[in-house]
Formats: structure tokens, sequence, C-alpha cells
């Protein structure tokens, strides 16, 4: 587990520059993350979210300008130390709930049959799933995939969290019990990434970033972020942003 020694960086990003063919999907991009935070990532669709959490966790290379997580350049050795949760689910539909989750215990190495056993079962009832941990994931709603995808993430304890749009489709008060937790793990260290186009989200974060077009545009805790502008919501103040952008380009 890390520390939450605020000079401790746990995501050190310099000069990032990724392109699909003709299309540039980070531009020069650079962010320092301390360890023991939340991080919220908040942009439209094609600001450039996914691609950066894919870096990250290393199914991506960067074009130009690198990427450390904990220290290291993403691989395989540094891999299960970190919990990633993928927009898209990458669930076995066919297993059950239970069966999925211990199956992410084993790869992301949880040993030890009795506290495996324990962690799966702690995490299942986190997402409040345990009545249905017998059923396969194809008879789940879209909402509970989501949250059986939370728990494959989080069974590990992994020091760092990379959520790609981890609420989506949560109703409103298992999101309250999400971000709880989320907070309990900050305090132990965890470090949070959080890729959300959703204002409530953001809310929850210690410190920002809104994107857009693969650029940062403005950076800070929401309540500096809303102060900074003059804005009463986080909404308001990424127009803000947005807007002088333009008129400075103009």
């Amino acid at each position: 587990m890390v520390t939450s020694d605020s000079k401790q960086v746990a995501v050190d990003i310099n000069e990032v520059t990724f392109r699909y063919g003709n299309i540039r999907a980070l531009d020069a991009l650079s962010l320092e993350i301390p360890a023991g935070i939340s991080f919220g990532l908040l942009g439209p669709n094609g600001a450039g979210k996914t691609t950066l959490i894919r870096l990250l966790v290393g199914l991506l290379k960067p074009k130009h300008g690198s990427v450390r997580v904990l220290g290291e350049v993403p691989s395989r050795r540094v891999a299960y130390r970190i919990g990633y949760m993928p927009q898209l689910h990458s669930l076995y539909t066919e297993l059950s709930v239970q069966q999925n989750v211990d199956f992410f215990a084993k790869i992301n190495r949880l040993s030890g049959g009795a506290e495996r056993a324990r962690r799966v079962e702690e995490t299942i009832r986190l997402v409040d799933l345990w009545p249905r941990r017998n059923d396969s994931v194809v008879k789940l709603s879209g909402g509970m995939r989501q949250r059986v995808s939370l728990a494959c993430a989080i069974v590990h304890n992994p020091p760092l969290l990379l959520l790609d749009e981890p609420t989506v489709g949560l109703d409103p008060e298992l999101r309250v019990t999400f971000w709880e937790h989320f907070a309990n793990l900050n305090e132990q260290g965890v470090t949070i990434i959080v890729s959300s186009h959703t204002m409530d989200d953001a809310a929850h974060c210690d410190h920002l970033a809104f994107m857009r077009d693969g650029r940062v545009i403005a950076q800070g805790g929401p309540e500096e972020l809303r102060s900074d502008t003059g804005q009463t919501t986080l909404e308001d103040a990424f127009l803000y942003y947005v807007r002088s952008g333009e008129r400075n380009a103009a």
C-alpha cells in the first residue's frame, strides 16, 4: 500500500502525444498526480480521457513523451498493482458474478484460498450483489454488470485505481456508497483516477483536470475552479474555460 504523502507522485505524464491515424487524441499533455487522492479527468466524449487511461494501464504506448505509473513505465510488471475498470466491461458473461471476481483476484496475485474467498465476498457485498453471486453475468442488467466490473477492479486492493466512467448506470444511493468507499481508499493511501463527463462525479474528486481536444485546459480543486472563474457550478466553470480558450484562439 502506498502512503498518502502528498510529495509522492503516483502518476507522472510528460508531454504525451497520441494519435489514431490523423486524429490527435492527446496533444503534448502533462500531468503530475500525487498519491492518495481522487483525481478527476473531466471532459466531453472525444476529449482524450479514455486514451489517457489506456496509456496509464499500458494498453497503449505514447507516440511522444513519457508516462510513469507508481514509479515505473506501464508494463506487465506493474499491471497487478493497478485496478482498471474500462468504460466497456471485460467480464466473462457465461461465468457467475463470484467466478468473475475470483478470477480477477487470482490473475492479480491475490493468493490464499480462505483469504481470497473472504476478499471476494467482501467486494461483492460492497457492490450490493451478494444475493446474485451465483448468477451468470449474462443474466444481469447493464447497471449490475457495471457493479461487477468495479468489483473486479478493486478486489485485489491495488494502490492505484483507474476508473473509466465508473458510475454510469448506477442509482444515486449506490453511487454515494461507491464514493464513500473511494474516500476510505484515499485515506489508506490509494490513488484513484476517475474519467467522467458528469459533474456529480467531479464534485467528489480532490483535484480535477478539465480536458478538451486532448489537452488540459484547466486544473485545480472543485471549489478552486468555481472560485477562480466566478461560477457557482463546475459545469459553468468548464464552459468558462472552453469559451476563454476559443476567444484566445480567435
